[in-house]
């Protein structure tokens, strides 16, 4: 007999606005029913105190960039040797050591309301190249990890193949590479969805995949109607260096392979001509933003804007973890273009949130996540409105309290398939995440 667990949410945003309390009915791992007007908990209900937002979405992961945090940030430099030192502690990771590191990453994440991530996966081989005796040994270790950490994943395995528009991998990156997108598509193809498992692909970028390579990706995901994820235009130097092989944009390469389409999203998109922004637009291409990365990194500031208003669908993530806050890559995103514009009221609290979930669980291939009514995922997270952050405002601005003022510190409780993996601001299952991570970051620094 399936056993019912009734959440009882002091204040619930139901996608345009804040009710007090509503009652939901889980079964099964999905929403069974959403009751409007009770006002105490039910017997036998679980009482969530504050806010609470369907489960956040971060579109776009690298685990072990959390490795990094506060040991990039001293003295100046760029993108690219930002990029040297992010390859170092790549080369140290082992399937043991990349499971320790992202099981802490993915329950630091589930205590900011992360439900679901996006992982952007590349470190395939071991140092040198040489496959692991099971040729997913990494990407497994990832899929353990998000399980024990209790969130729903959706590996996005990465073709990545050359050091720059057709020139053999380096050294760093002869590890990430399975030396044709054939032999990639061998490797991925026996992996299989689970229940809180997705199995996409991503193109790391069109320096890493030549030309001729692009298609065959892009069909291993269409003829799984798997999403498919590329870094973007991040950099001007991958427009300048795409113009000079191929005598067009990134985004023009992508499209004349067949790469762009509805279930296809490009992270940054920061450096677009207008016609690039037509044709991600017209196709229904998405856009990952990550803002706080794109500020770390000294990146600019992307068209989100201009994107949305062509077509394309917003998500957001965290990228290198500089900070793990949808929060704050929702506020960020907004505030970035006041700052640009110098006009405010870009998006609605709302519009932030949407991106920050449903729009950020569709391009992960969860469809059915992101909202709190019948039939939807049971994942959701309940912010405190009675922090030093979040204390003042009358609830009904909840929406807005959570994208301008809260943090990720704000979250006090996790569901996520109708299981709490976040009870109180503490993870049932790794309770004490910041030592997980000191201990997981100092084993690979050594």
């Amino acid at each position: 007999m399936t056993s019912t667990t009734t959440y009882w949410m002091e204040h619930a945003w139901l996608d345009t606005y804040v009710e007090p309390g509503v009652a939901v009915d889980v079964s099964d791992g999905r929403i069974t029913a959403v009751r409007k007007g009770v006002d105490a908990p039910p017997p036998g209900a679980v009482a969530l105190r504050g806010l609470t937002l369907p489960g956040l979405a971060n579109a776009h992961s690298h685990a072990f960039h959390r490795a990094l945090r506060g040991a990039v940030q001293v003295g100046s430099g760029t993108f690219w040797t930002w990029r040297e030192v992010m390859y170092g502690v790549a080369s140290r990771l082992t399937p043991d050591s990349y499971h320790a590191l992202a099981r802490a990453v993915y329950a630091e994440m589930a205590l900011a309301g992360i439900t679901s991530v996006g992982e952007f996966h590349y470190v395939h081989h071991a140092p040198g190249g040489t496959p692991y005796a099971n040729p997913n040994a990494m990407g497994e270790a990832l899929i353990a990890a998000a399980s024990d950490a209790g969130i729903r994943l959706t590996l996005l395995d990465t073709a990545y193949l050359s050091s720059g528009f057709g020139a053999a991998p380096n050294s760093h990156q002869l590890r990430f590479s399975d030396g044709t997108a054939e032999a990639w598509a061998e490797r991925v193809s026996v992996l299989a969805d689970s229940a809180y498992v997705r199995h996409g692909a991503a193109i790391h970028s069109v320096r890493a995949v030549p030309a001729a390579e692009l298609a065959t990706v892009a069909k291993w995901a269409q003829d799984r109607q798997a999403p498919l994820h590329v870094h973007l235009s991040e950099q001007t130097a991958e427009n300048d260096a795409c113009q000079a092989a191929h005598g067009c944009t990134p985004t023009q390469l992508l499209a004349d392979r067949g790469v762009l389409g509805p279930s296809t999203t490009g992270v940054h998109n920061t450096h677009l001509t207008d016609a690039d922004i037509a044709l991600l637009g017209t196709s229904g291409t998405g856009t990952c933003m990550c803002p706080t990365t794109e500020r770390d990194l000294a990146d600019g500031i992307g068209p989100a804007v201009q994107l949305q208003r062509a077509g394309s669908p917003l998500s957001l993530g965290s990228d290198s973890h500089a900070v793990i806050d949808l929060f704050e890559e929702a506020r960020a995103m907004e505030l970035n273009e006041r700052l640009r514009s110098r006009t405010r009221g870009h998006w609605t609290a709302a519009a932030l949130l949407r991106a920050a979930s449903a729009d950020g669980h569709a391009a992960l291939g969860w469809g059915d996540a992101g909202v709190i009514e019948a039939g939807a995922l049971a994942d959701f997270t309940t912010v405190a409105l009675d922090t030093v952050r979040t204390a003042g405002p009358v609830p009904i601005l909840g929406a807005e309290t959570a994208v301008f003022a809260a943090t990720g510190a704000d979250v006090r409780h996790t569901v996520v398939g109708g299981r709490q993996v976040v009870r109180d601001g503490t993870h049932v299952v790794v309770p004490d995440a910041a030592r997980a991570l000191a201990d997981s970051i100092a084993a690979l620094h050594g």
